[in-house]
């Protein structure tokens, strides 16, 4: 029997399913299917276009699944704490996409993410998301109504290259933070998602059942490599992807002058159009022989990087002499130097090929790193200039900007280079996991125990650096951010049931607050509850013995501390705030509560109060 199925799968393999018998679980073959192959009446049986795996009801559950967490300020590790807007975020992306739905609801321009490929082999990430036997069993309902089990030990086995349990879980694992990703979006806003040949073709199904096949835009191709050796079985791939959707294509639009972000002076023009000039050779922190070979021009002259000169040993050409060939016209001979040609883009769309220099490649992303750290700790950060494009097009001048898979911190660097670049105030909410370096790893010998460490380590480089090459106009460039990170919530869990109390439960609940929080938990705590915005102004100031917290220039006003005067009271309540909080513990009897609350009534009967 065996052999007589196998020789129907050579003819029709699409008929060829699993089940089980006895325990075992064997091929079989789908005869309702085979009977519509072979008879000239197709079956009557309803279908609809859909795309599905194992888990996906609980990957959509689990998007609307409420945690018992928020998100703890830690200023220590922070820059400017006080003042910047930008903020960065340590914890479980999907927890933090959760904890910011109130606060950041349809307020977020552009997100930026380049997740995990799904390859198992990179630097730091543990990508291969591969399901544990036992939960794929419980996904396909290999278990009976009782719970038993339907197969035996062994799972059943599939082609490898269409093994439902590789690509089940990383589809789950995207499928529900871009639920919560688009709820964050504007109208008028724009997700970007580097992928590559793994996982493209589900994503962009995934995609077009979270924002709708309508608000596709576009399937962006990026050359991230430039030729070379390449350990591909077939084919070179010198690509990846970047696919974009709207949250409402009617509504997007991008921004058209592209030369919006820099002061180049276009002073020469040809057939092609204006341009200017750029230096062909660079000075390289690690010296490459490949990219160091001889040019010759049409006259004759022969050229070679500057590092001739003892002063740049480590210059080679920013490109291979397979580009030269193929760009040789574009190239200016001048004052013993090499040029190329830089065209000006006359406000023209965006082409969906992004395979010019200036949007970078794989190496130009490494060399953004390795010029801040001097080493490479990450194998294949994306280039700044690539996402400073995707910001510039798509961003005011005010957005905020996300990346909930943030890494090296690329996103951010970006950033605040736009804005010291056409003088933005855009504001960056970058969200990285805590995952560990190895410990055999360069990043974790230099000190950096996980990858967070080096992000924000990376941000504060990168703001200097940018700071430092134009001090004269970045003065108030916000290179800051404000760290938070995801624990478990502020209060104590009271569900307990009456028989499970004791006397000593019952002292500890005369205090509701966790004896480890203090007062800014507290207070980012109530805005994330309110739905208030975390990276505005905060300042403190101190009063009768009492510490007052002023956030967003009186939009907020609040005191924790314990047992404080009325004339505490009387202070906040005369700023006219528009929000303000206590603490129950800032009143020793019922009776200061409600004095407090007809203080406000006289001074300030339009704000709004709240005891925690």
């Amino acid at each position: 029997m065996e052999n007589k199925i196998s020789l129907l799968e050579k003819i029709f393999p699409e008929v060829i399913t699993e089940k089980n018998f006895d325990g075992k679980i064997k091929k079989a073959v789908d005869f309702d299917l085979l009977k519509d192959i072979l008879s000239e009446n197709i079956s009557d049986a309803p279908e609809r276009y859909d795309f599905t795996w194992a888990g996906k009801s609980r990957a959509r559950a689990e998007a609307f699944r409420k945690i018992d967490k928020t998100l703890r300020p830690c200023v220590e590790e922070s820059k400017n704490f006080d003042t910047t807007k930008n903020l960065y975020i340590e914890g479980d992306n999907l927890e933090v996409l959760k904890l910011l739905q109130q606060s950041y609801l349809h307020k977020v321009k552009m997100i930026y993410i380049d997740p995990p490929y799904n390859t198992g082999n990179d630097f730091i990430y543990r990508d291969n998301f591969e399901m544990d036997k036992e939960k794929y069993a419980a996904d396909i309902e290999l278990f009976d109504d009782d719970g038993n089990k339907n197969f035996s030990d062994n799972p059943p086995k599939n082609n490898p290259q269409t093994n439902p349990r590789f690509h089940s879980d990383w589809c789950s694992m995207i499928f529900s933070r871009l639920i919560l990703a688009r709820n964050l979006l504007t109208d008028d806003g724009v997700i970007f998602i580097s992928i590559d040949d793994n996982e493209q073709a589900n994503l962009k199904k995934i995609c077009d059942e979270v924002f709708g096949e309508k608000n596709f835009v576009a399937n962006l191709i990026w050359k991230s490599k430039s030729g070379g050796a390449n350990d591909s079985r077939y084919f070179a791939v010198d690509h990846e992807y970047l696919i974009v959707y709207a949250k409402s294509a009617d509504k997007l639009f991008f921004n058209l002058d592209l030369e919006a972000e820099t002061s180049t002076s276009y002073n020469r023009k040809d057939e092609r159009g204006e341009y200017s000039l750029e230096r062909l050779d660079k000075q390289s922190i690690r010296y490459s022989p490949a990219l160091d070979f001889e040019i010759i021009s049409p006259t004759g002259e022969k050229y070679f990087p500057k590092h001739k000169d003892p002063k740049h040993p480590n210059a080679t050409w920013r490109w291979s002499k397979e580009t030269v060939a193929e760009r040789y016209d574009e190239l200016v001979f001048e004052n013993g130097n090499v040029y190329t040609k830089n065209y000006k883009k006359a406000g023209a769309v965006p082409r969906s090929l992004l395979i010019d220099e200036r949007f970078g490649r794989t190496r130009t992303g490494k060399t953004d790193f390795s010029a801040l750290f001097k080493q490479e700790y990450f194998s294949n950060p994306k280039p700044f200039k690539l996402i400073k494009f995707l910001s510039q097009i798509s961003t005011d001048k005010d957005s905020i900007i996300l990346d909930f898979f943030s890494g090296s911190a690329t996103t951010a660097h970006a950033v605040m280079q736009l804005n010291a670049e056409d003088g933005g105030e855009r504001k960056f909410i970058m969200v990285q996991w805590p995952e560990k370096c190895a410990e055999k790893s360069e990043a974790f010998k230099a000190g950096y125990k996980n990858i967070c460490e080096i992000g924000k380590e990376r941000i504060r480089r990168a703001g200097e650096k940018i700071k430092s090459e134009s001090p004269l106009t970045t003065e108030n460039l916000d290179t800051g951010f404000r760290v938070f990170k995801v624990k478990s919530a502020n209060f104590k869990n009271f569900n307990i049931s009456p028989a499970e109390l004791t006397q000593e439960m019952l002292k500890n609940f005369l205090e509701n607050i966790k004896p480890d929080r203090n007062a800014l938990d507290l207070l980012f705590g109530c805005l994330l509850s309110w739905g208030v915005e975390i990276n505005f102004s905060h300042r403190q100031e101190d009063f009768d013995g009492a510490t007052i917290h002023n956030y967003n220039d009186g939009d907020l006003i609040a005191c924790f501390d314990k047992n404080i005067s009325l004339e505490v009271v009387k202070f906040m309540a005369k700023k006219k705030p528009r929000r303000a909080v206590f603490r129950d513990a800032c009143f020793s009897r019922d009776d200061q509560k409600i004095n407090a609350g007809e203080i406000f009534k006289l001074y300030s009967p339009e704000t709004r109060i709240k005891v925690i």
